[in-house]
């Protein structure tokens, strides 16, 4: 019996961590069962994420199977904004919650023919804080870095970008009016991300989007022949 004098102390943020990254392994192990490649897209809020999948729906998506998750804290405005461009879309209005969690995602992933899909986006919530501790069980952590914020974004947040295996430079059509200087924000990614591949490209023009698509094209070839080679339910990494 426990002595009512001594303090007991609970570690919700823990045993919810905890919680999140079990059932972001269930999510991985799914993902991984099918062949499937998925990003969990992080960024500020009007960093460009939706236009970037616009445009990647628009021209990838005629060559392969692609799903989106969008996660907002009110509307389904982007949702909305992503569909009838061929692809199914699943919305996730989390309210007052500034983050996807891994349950959320595996909720929406009900609402999907993931066997039918080569890739699945996770649009996330536009907040750099909170997604960043959160395993969605993705494969591919893709932090959107808009030309018209500040190049100290990657040193103000550094775990959005330590966590990424890539970072995105978007908005580069508005580089110059924005006073957008290039050398410091490399030079900030490089020091806190230095695992990271760098795309720089503009979702209004089109201008760099086909490096983006052949990074995508290459891992989800990798899938397949994965899956082709492989039993149903073996997990597959890169």
């Amino acid at each position: 019996m426990a002595d009512p004098a001594t303090p007991t102390t609970i570690l919700v943020g823990e045993s919810l961590k905890a919680r999140n990254d079990r059932q972001a392994q269930l999510n991985r192990d799914l993902f991984g069962a099918r062949g499937l490649v998925v990003l969990n897209l992080l960024s500020s809020p009007g960093s460009g994420k939706t236009a970037l999948l616009e445009r990647t729906l628009g021209e990838l998506g005629p060559r392969r199977r692609i799903g989106v998750i969008v996660g907002d804290l009110q509307t389904d405005n982007d949702a909305r904004r992503l569909s009838g461009r061929g692809a199914p879309v699943v919305q996730i209005t989390t309210g007052v919650v500034c983050h996807l969690e891994a349950d959320m995602v595996a909720r929406a992933c009900a609402g999907l023919d993931l066997g039918a899909l080569d890739l699945l986006a996770i649009e996330n919530v536009g907040n750099l804080v909170c997604p960043a501790s959160f395993d969605l069980g993705e494969e591919v952590r893709v932090v959107v870095l808009s030309t018209t914020e500040g190049e100290d974004k990657p040193l103000k947040y550094p775990r959005a970008f330590k966590t990424a295996q890539v970072v995105i430079l978007s908005k580069t059509d508005l580089a110059g009016a924005a006073g957008f200087d290039r050398e410091g924000t490399m030079a900030n990614i490089r020091a806190v991300a230095p695992q990271a591949i760098v795309f720089e490209l503009s979702a209004r023009t089109g201008n760099g989007m086909a490096g983006w698509y052949a990074f995508l094209e290459e891992l989800i070839e990798s899938h397949c022949v994965r899956r082709d080679r492989s039993p149903m339910g073996q997990h597959f990494a890169i």
